[in-house]
C-alpha cells in the first residue's frame, strides 16, 4: 500500500487521515499540536513523525492540509524544508486553500526538485470528512492524478481532475465564494424569518421548493446552527481568510467582486464581536442577536 506522510491534523485534516489509516494506507502524520497523532497509535500502518521531514522522509505522497498560504510556504519552502526532504519522483500533494500563486510556486519548486506537484483542495463540510464523504478539485497532470487518486477516493466520494497543477486551488476559490456569500445571505434570510415571525420549517420548505434554495441551508444550516450545534465544523475565521484570498485574488485579475466585499464585511463584524471562532452558520445567530431577534432552531 501507498507510503504516504500526511502533515496537519486539524478538523478536516486528521478526520482524512484517519480515512486513510482505516483503508489500510501506510502512514507518518505529523501536527505542530500532539494531540490529534494520539488517535493513529491504534493503527499498526501508521507511525508519528517528529517533523516535517521525518513524516515526508520515505513517503511516496506528502501531503499538507495546512491554515493558509504562509504556514504552507514556510512548510513547503524553506531551506531543508518539505520539498527538500522528498524522495526523488515522490509527489507533494496540498489540499490546504490558499492564493493561485502561493500553488504556482510550489509546483515549480517541486517539480524542480524532480518531483510532481498536485493541489487537491476539500469541498464539503467536516461532517463529510469524517465520514469519509469529501469532495476534491485536483489540479494535476494526467499521470500523476492517476497516482493520487486512491488515496483521494479513501477519503472521499467525489474526485474531480480540475486540470493542470494549480487549477485545484482556483476552481476551490470560486467555490467558496459562492459558499461563504451564501451562508452570509442565509444568516440574514434567518433573521427576516425570525422578524416576521414565520414558523422556520414552513419557510424553509417554502425555500427548498423553489431555486432561491442553496447547498449551504439544505447542508449545513439544516445540520449546525438550527440545531443549536454552532462548534466550528468551519469556523468563520477560516471563511474570512478564504473570502479575503478570493479577493486579493480577483483584484490582481481585475475582477470586481462587490458581494464578496459586503460578506467580508459581514464577517468582519462578527470576528469583532467575538464570534470568529464559530462555524460560519453561526452567523445566523450573530445577525439575529444584532436585530434583538431569538435565535432560529427546528422544534423539539
Amino acid at each position: 500500500m501507498t507510503k504516504i506522510g500526511f502533515i496537519g491534523l486539524g478538523r478536516m485534516g486528521k478526520s482524512m487521515a484517519l480515512n486513510l489509516a482505516r483503508k489500510g494506507f501506510q502512514l507518518a502524520v505529523y501536527d505542530i499540536n500532539d494531540s490529534p497523532m494520539q488517535a493513529f497509535t491504534e493503527f499498526n500502518t501508521c507511525r508519528q513523525a517528529s517533523d516535517v521531514n521525518d513524516a515526508v522522509k520515505d513517503a511516496e505522497i506528502a501531503i499538507t492540509v495546512l491554515p493558509g498560504p504562509s504556514e504552507l510556504e514556510t512548510v513547503g519552502l524553506a531551506p531543508d524544508g518539505l520539498i527538500d526532504s522528498l524522495p526523488d519522483g515522490a509527489i507533494f500533494m496540498d489540499q490546504s486553500t490558499v492564493l493561485p500563486e502561493t500553488s504556482d510556486r510550489l509546483a515549480m519548486a517541486t517539480q524542480a526538485r524532480g518531483c510532481h506537484f498536485v493541489d487537491a483542495p476539500i469541498g464539503r463540510l467536516a461532517s463529510h470528512a469524517d465520514a469519509g464523504e469529501c469532495l476534491f478539485m485536483v489540479g494535476a497532470e494526467d499521470q500523476v492524478f492517476e497516482r493520487v487518486k486512491p488515496a483521494l477516493e479513501a477519503m472521499g466520494t467525489t474526485v474531480l481532475h480540475c486540470g493542470r497543477p494549480g487549477t485545484g486551488t482556483r476552481s476551490k476559490l470560486v467555490n467558496n465564494f459562492l459558499a461563504i456569500a451564501s451562508c452570509q445571505l442565509n444568516a440574514e434570510c434567518m433573521a427576516l424569518i425570525q422578524a416576521f415571525d414565520l414558523d422556520l420549517e414552513t419557510s424553509l420548505e417554502v425555500i427548498h421548493g423553489t431555486s432561491a434554495t442553496n447547498g449551504q441551508l439544505k447542508m449545513n444550516y439544516a445540520t449546525k446552527v438550527l440545531t443549536g450545534d454552532v462548534k466550528p465544523g468551519f469556523a468563520i475565521n477560516l471563511a474570512h481568510k478564504d473570502l479575503s484570498l478570493i479577493m486579493e485574488s480577483a483584484n490582481k485579475s481585475q475582477v470586481p467582486m462587490p458581494m464578496a466585499a459586503v460578506a467580508r464585511e459581514s464577517l468582519s463584524q462578527a470576528r469583532a464581536a467575538g464570534w470568529g471562532g464559530l462555524d460560519f452558520s453561526g452567523l445566523a445567530d450573530f445577525w439575529c442577536e444584532k436585530a434583538g431577534l431569538e435565535k432560529p432552531r427546528f422544534k423539539d
